[in-house]
């Protein structure tokens, strides 16, 4: 975009609240838009409650909407407030619909729920597509399993949203790996919507490194659970490894996540504080720098991860999880087919042998470098080219909007 074209604007909607790998995708995409737009201003609407612990480039900017956490039995909840689901669902509602009517955006950009968490921006879809907004669904490279997602999406009623409402379907992966509307009947119309961008990949930012750093000053593999609200299994899964007579060729960096239950946190600490060879976090929200400096990653494989393993060129071993959700099962599974990674599936006995193992073998593993797949990495460049051709579509559709009104009140 050059200096004398007309500012420009994004809306983009992150529906989670507990975790971070909406989120993330999101801030790196509004990040990126930013440097390679210098006209254009980014607005996030998210729930997450440590969305202010992330660096945002100039331009961006976010608006933090009551957060809800999905409950072990699928109900949804409020996160902070002492208020009914209902009541807390409708001030999201509203809080999202009037910054949408304020903001104006060119584009919004709907992260995975077509219609939001629980049909939260259907009025904001509708408002928005009068306005003549172009409206896109962004989806990460996996969803879940078509048997489960097949029937999520009829009850959701997903279908007439794909059809009459949006405009694009941005895929943020690339075929060779997966389609995640695998095993769903998408009508042509629908299909000629859909582009794969590639994945988006991550840089150590230019700033100080995190201070845990400092104390690295051997090799190590570095073993992430995300937001670690599940990751206690594959945490004490590793540890044992560390704790056991006969150790792993490489120091372990843990990375515990800001939402892992305190007194789950305090019990690995405690064992942790006892391994010479071992160091943990909380959270660091430069964990691209972390990733960096490691020789090897352990995690469970979520698409922020993977999307990091892929752009440091790390080795990785993918220990995923497999409920709620087989998202993180089918990546792991088709990312090792195709060479990119090692995977290891929790057996339900998880032997500190097999552990051991596995991180002996990781040294092993070609880096995700020596295979080839055209367009892997290009999501970031074909989220900025897919963008400006959308600028150019919205100037003509809102012009168009604009005589018709003109020609009605005549």
């Amino acid at each position: 975009m050059n200096e004398g074209e007309s500012a420009r604007r994004i809306l983009i909607y992150s529906h989670d609240s507990f975790g971070l790998g909406h989120l993330r995708r999101c801030m790196v995409m509004a990040n990126s838009l930013v440097e390679q737009n210098q006209n254009l201003s980014v607005l996030i609407l998210s729930g997450s409650p440590i969305i202010g612990s992330f660096d945002f480039k100039a331009r961006v900017d976010f608006v933090r909407i009551p957060g809800i956490i999905k409950l072990r039995n699928g109900e949804y909840t409020s996160l902070s407030l002492h208020i009914n689901t209902e009541q807390t669902l409708a001030m999201r509602a509203s809080i999202i619909q009037h910054t949408a009517e304020t903001f104006d955006p060119d584009i919004f950009i709907v992260d995975k729920e077509p219609y939001g968490l629980k049909g939260e921006v259907t009025e904001t879809l509708a408002m928005l597509k009068e306005r003549g907004t172009h409206l896109v669904l962004g989806l990460r490279d996996v969803l879940d399993d078509p048997a489960l997602l097949a029937p999520e999406w009829r009850r959701k009623n997903v279908l007439p949203a794909l059809e009459d409402i949006y405009d694009d379907i941005w895929i943020f992966g690339v075929k060779q790996i997966y389609n995640p509307l695998t095993g769903l009947e998408i009508p042509a119309n629908v299909k000629r919507k859909i582009t794969y961008t590639g994945y988006l990949p991550r840089t150590a930012p230019s700033v100080s490194d995190p201070a845990i750093l400092s104390e690295m000053t051997e090799p190590y593999v570095l073993v992430t659970v995300g937001g670690g609200g599940d990751g206690d299994v594959l945490t004490d899964w590793v540890l044992r490894a560390y704790e056991g007579n006969r150790q792993p060729p490489l120091n372990a960096l843990f990375v515990l996540g800001p939402f892992m239950p305190p007194e789950t946190r305090a019990s690995f600490r405690e064992r942790i504080q006892k391994l010479p060879r071992v160091r943990a976090v909380t959270f660091d929200s430069h964990m691209e720098s972390l990733m960096q400096e490691a020789s090897a990653v352990v995690a469970m494989g979520g698409y922020n991860t993977f999307c990091e393993v892929l752009s440091m060129n790390k080795r990785a071993l993918i220990i995923p999880r497999t409920v709620p959700r087989l998202e993180q099962y089918i990546r792991a599974t088709r990312a090792a087919e195709a060479g990119l990674i090692g995977v290891l599936v929790d057996d339900g006995e998880r032997g500190s042998d097999t552990m051991l193992t596995a991180l002996r073998h990781l040294s092993q593993q070609k880096k995700p470098s020596e295979i080839v797949i055209p367009g892997l990495l290009d999501g970031l460049t074909n989220l900025n080219r897919l963008v400006r051709l959308r600028f150019r579509a919205v100037d003509r559709r809102r012009a168009a909007l604009s005589s018709s009104r003109i020609a009605a009140s005549d």
